[in-house]
């Protein structure tokens, strides 16, 4: 019997034409003004944002709807496609995110992290799920499960971004201080809960929240942890070993590649967020013996200069600011925003207090770990993906990361101000300045 093959339709013509222009677009406007944040001293993140808001709903689709609607259709084909390259992005984006979790500075700090990281997690989750409670429906995407959507808003609010946390402390020359040392343990331990969290939550959005599938959720969760510090560890470690010893150009920079996306897939696969996958082969990768960060430096530049600096901008694309007019709207965004904010400020100074630190030091901690940055941001666009989020909704989330990511700094600089040098800070400080040559980028701000 003889089958005859199908050929696919290749894409057509003025989809490509959109996409191509699309893409170059978002590019060169994010690039223009994410220089010009970073010249004004704020992070990248928030130009490349305010690309996709110039050129999306809130002022060109206003302005001038017609080359609004022909450049960026509200077709849903057309903007998968740019939703597909922005996907790739991410996970690469969170795989190197991952990659900054130092697993020995964990063990070495965590019991007295611990608190704090629980503290900063637990008190603003609380807070937000209790919010996501009393929000009025129309802040619920249709058919959104209340309860669901209370719990995603209680994860919004209590993650903090590592790649923030880092560069703001190199960039401020704090990340030899103890407190810096402890503001990044305990960011990375809220990172990966709230990576966790997440995936659980979009499990439950997609399975339904009853108690077979959390437990299912769950099964899968432990599944998938149990796999990466297993064979995972094995194979991402030899996979670039062996990459390494090739001596090939590029090559350690492939396989990077294929193994966050393979890990991706085996995330999705299981119900959970793809994300999660590439975060945890990130960790994996960075605690690899024998693999030299600097192998991967063409490919993280490839990532932090063109495929975020895309997503961020689609991302802009998909808020609305005008949104915030509306009186409602703005007084719940206002909520949010403080919510997010007194929660981890609360839940570090509290964990700090308890841990024996002074006032000055446990403000220090509240203003790190308050930073949210791109973390925040992806998040959200989980959150529309999930079908959970409003565009209102969503266009409140993003604000909060961006507003947290720009208050960090100023607070960091005030409290550490009042914080006394110690000979030991001092030691490390000059390690830290010998090895800084060596740093391939330290992430995204």
């Amino acid at each position: 019997m003889t089958v005859a093959a199908t050929a696919v339709a290749p894409l057509p013509g003025h989809a490509l034409l959109v996409l191509l222009l699309q893409v170059g677009c978002l590019l060169l406007v994010a690039l223009l003004l994410g220089r010009l944040a970073r010249r004004f001293g704020m992070p990248p993140l928030v130009g490349e944002l305010a690309a996709g808001v110039l050129l999306g709903p809130s002022l060109l689709s206003r302005v001038a709807p017609g080359a609004g609607g022909w450049l960026f259709p509200q077709r849903v084909e057309q903007m998968h496609l740019l939703d597909a390259l922005g996907q790739l992005g991410v996970i690469l984006l969170v795989g190197f995110t991952g990659m900054h979790v130092d697993l020995r500075l964990v063990r070495r700090q965590g019991p007295r992290a611990a608190g704090v990281s629980a503290a900063g997690l637990v008190l603003p989750l609380v807070l937000g799920v209790w919010l996501g409670l009393l929000m009025p429906g129309r802040l619920r995407a249709e058919g959104a499960d209340p309860v669901v959507f209370a719990l995603f808003v209680g994860v919004a609010m209590c993650v903090s971004a590592i790649p923030v946390i880092a560069r703001t402390l190199l960039d401020m020359r704090l990340i030899h201080r103890d407190v810096g040392q402890l503001i990044l343990v305990a960011g990375t331990v809220d990172d990966a809960a709230g990576w966790l969290l997440v995936s659980l939550i979009g499990a439950m959005a997609t399975t339904g929240l009853h108690p077979a599938g959390a437990g299912l959720a769950l099964a899968h969760l432990a599944l998938l942890l149990a796999g990466a510090a297993t064979v995972g560890r094995l194979l991402v470690g030899a996979a670039l070993r062996a990459a390494v010893r090739a001596a090939v150009p590029g090559l350690p920079a492939v396989t990077a590649v294929v193994l966050m996306v393979l890990s991706a897939a085996a995330s999705q696969a299981l119900g959970l967020e793809a994300a999660l996958g590439a975060f945890l082969c990130g960790v994996l990768m960075g605690a690899s013996k024998g693999v030299d960060p600097r192998e991967l430096a063409p490919l993280n530049t490839t990532v932090t200069s063109v495929l975020a600096p895309l997503f961020f901008a689609g991302a802009g694309l998909r808020m609305d600011l005008s949104s915030l007019a509306d009186p409602t709207v703005a007084l719940w965004g206002l909520a949010v925003f403080g919510t997010a904010v007194l929660g981890k400020f609360l839940g570090a100074f509290a964990g700090g207090l308890a841990a024996r630190m002074g006032r000055w030091e446990c403000l220090a901690l509240g203003a790190g770990m308050n930073a949210r940055g791109v973390i925040e941001v992806i998040i959200a666009m989980t959150g529309v993906r999930l079908g959970l989020l409003t565009v209102e909704t969503y266009s409140v989330v993003v604000l909060v990361a961006v507003l947290t990511s720009l208050m960090a700094p100023p607070l960091l600089r005030l409290a550490m101000d009042r914080v006394a040098h110690t000979p030991e800070e001092a030691a490390r400080e000059r390690r830290v300045l010998a090895l800084q040559g060596a740093d391939a980028g330290g992430g995204r701000p």
